[in-house]
């Protein structure tokens, strides 16, 4: 089923677009690992606040990601640019009126 990981990440003052730059890089990986959807998001309204929406295969293809040697190192490039404030909600999804 359907894997949705949903999240908000913290970053310093003034580092947004930084992080923005690193989390929308090209990574053929996150295709081959079984990612469907990964899109990055700002808000004026929170210029310290970066949104991520991703969509996977499965839980399991999210988690193994996070061994790939690409994603580990984007995660130590971001790592010093955020507060260490996270949000988010993971969740299997149940279907969508845009497919079948």
């Amino acid at each position: 089923m359907t894997f949705a990981n949903v999240g908000t990440l913290e970053v310093q003052p003034g580092k947004r677009d930084e992080v923005v730059a690193i989390l929308t890089r090209r990574n053929p990986q996150l295709d081959e690992a079984g990612c469907l959807l990964y899109e990055v998001g700002v808000s004026e309204e929170h210029p310290d606040t970066v949104f991520v929406t991703e969509l996977w295969e499965s839980a399991e293809a999210h988690r193994t990601s996070l061994q790939l040697d690409s994603v580990r190192a984007a995660i130590a490039e971001a790592r010093p640019l955020l507060t260490g404030r996270m949000g988010g909600e993971q969740f299997l999804v149940a279907g969508s009126p845009l497919r079948g």
